[in-house]
């Protein structure tokens, strides 16, 4: 299985953080009940920032890939504004979501 986080501003969809085109690494653990934490090492600096500023509008999506094996899953996440922080001298931006929609991408839309 192949793994792709992304953070996005909920209403204008930037995107922030695209694990498969830039250089960061991250952990998501589910938590208590549908708590989740989120840990992201050296998210591109030129965007925190703003990515801190849209703190309250941010969605968090991790892309699960199964091959041939099954179909891609999605999983959504809100992120809790009061959560998301940035260390600095770290370079590590952390996280808290309260619960997640798990879905088929491909099984959704207009169908003919």
């Amino acid at each position: 299985m192949h793994e792709t986080l992304l953070i996005k501003h909920a209403v204008g969809g930037r995107t922030f953080v695209d694990s498969d085109r830039q250089p960061v690494t991250y952990q998501a653990e589910q938590a208590e009940g549908s708590q989740w934490s989120f840990e992201v090492q050296n998210p591109p600096e030129e965007d925190v920032e703003e990515l801190l500023k849209w703190r309250s509008e941010l969605n968090v999506f991790l892309f699960r890939h199964y091959g041939e094996e099954k179909p891609t899953e999605k999983i959504w996440f809100y992120a809790q504004e009061d959560t998301v922080k940035y260390d600095k001298a770290s370079h590590i931006l952390t996280f808290s979501a309260k619960s997640s929609i798990t879905y088929i991408p491909q099984e959704f839309g207009y169908k003919l």
